[in-house]
């Protein structure tokens, strides 16, 4: 007589996609396995048990703790100079010029160099679903973070930046699955935002103390932008590896920009031999160091972490880059720059530490 198991296998139900998907009681009821892991990898702390969603191939892998410290490590400190290279750069070139090259050069780099180690050629859907990411992470996010910095100090657009991980909560509850925020996440939110309206001061004139509005309006939105184009490229099943994600987003949000520099009229302004020397060193930084490096790392460290623990990098960011502006760029550092960096900071540090509740049961029909 063939011997049962001491924890019986439980019965096979029909999952979301057509196929079979076991289920296994939660404090909140039943919920498919494949849907309960991957939402719920932060509160399970690993999602190494958890079957991988049938459209990724091939499935993610754990990676080691060494891997995720030097990514995390990477995104500090590398992002955190890119404002003071991106201030030095508009002030030799124009934005959506820079920026636009900059993305192209580095994304047909990281494509050309996969191809010749045998990576598959993108397919169409790929090329699609990267080009709609590249839209909201580079033509809005880091499009517009260029634009404003002609106007808008390095280190102080670091701190304006540094509410993207609030924007970030709002996208993961917009997403599919998403869960409304928190009480506590909501305060954080408004704490965050106050701290900015603190630091921009829109009652003060222009150079009195103030920022400009445009510009910190822009920073704003680019923040939400990339949060949202960080969201969408956690839940795109295209099927490209992460390598080959970042090219694509880079290739097409780059073309993005400089269609946009085109609009903008902005070529008629280029002229490449009054840029200097200082400008193309920071160019340069930027492809090589900002995007090859720092874009990739942070396109795979959104693969295989929590978007809000990826977010902590507007932790870190805002100290290096008021630090750098201060020390080569001789910009201020007030008091009140200091107390509106703390209360930001401390409303990112509340949103990121947040424990999401368990999801709710799902409804049976």
């Amino acid at each position: 007589m063939r011997r049962q198991r001491c924890h019986p296998r439980p019965p096979a139900v029909n999952g979301p996609a057509g196929g079979s998907t076991r289920k296994f009681p939660t404090r909140g009821g039943d919920v498919p396995t494949r849907r309960r892991c991957h939402l719920r990898a932060a509160w399970l702390n690993s999602a190494a048990d958890c079957p991988p969603p049938s459209t990724l191939s091939p499935p993610a892998s754990t990676p080691s703790r060494a891997a995720l410290v030097a990514a995390f490590a990477t995104i500090y400190i590398v992002w955190g100079s890119t404002y003071l290279a991106i201030r030095v750069a508009v002030g030799a070139m124009p934005p959506f010029v820079m920026a636009g090259t900059r993305f192209v050069l580095a994304g047909a780099l990281l494509l050309a160099w996969l191809r010749l180690r045998g990576a598959a050629r993108p397919t169409a859907r790929q090329w699609r679903d990267h080009a709609i990411t590249g839209f909201f992470l580079l033509l809005g996010g880091n499009g517009l973070v260029a634009w404003a910095e002609q106007t808008v100090p390095s280190g102080v657009t670091a701190l304006v930046i540094g509410v993207t991980p609030l924007f970030m909560a709002l996208a993961e509850w917009a997403a599919p699955g998403g869960r409304r925020p928190g009480a506590g996440t909501l305060g954080a939110m408004a704490l965050g935002l106050g701290g900015v309206a603190w630091l921009a001061a829109p009652w003060e004139k222009v150079g009195g103390g103030g920022l400009p509005l445009g510009g910190t309006l822009a920073l704003l939105a680019a923040g939400a932008l990339w949060a949202t184009g960080s969201i969408h490229s956690r839940h795109v099943r295209s099927g490209a590896d992460t390598m080959t994600g970042a090219g694509l987003q880079m290739l097409t949000g780059g073309a993005m920009q400089l269609v946009a520099a085109a609009v903008l009229g902005e070529f008629q302004e280029f002229h490449p031999a009054a840029v200097g020397a200082a400008g193309w060193t920071a160019f340069f930084y930027l492809v090589i160091f900002g995007s090859l490096v720092g874009f990739s790392t942070f396109s795979w460290l959104i693969r295989h972490s929590r978007p809000a623990l990826v977010a902590t990098y507007a932790w870190v960011n805002p100290v290096v880059a008021v630090w750098l502006g201060w020390q080569f760029q001789d910009e201020r550092v007030t008091p009140r720059t200091l107390a509106a960096a703390a209360v930001i900071v401390a409303a990112v540090v509340l949103v990121t530490l947040q424990k999401s509740p368990p999801p709710p049961a799902r409804a049976e029909s």
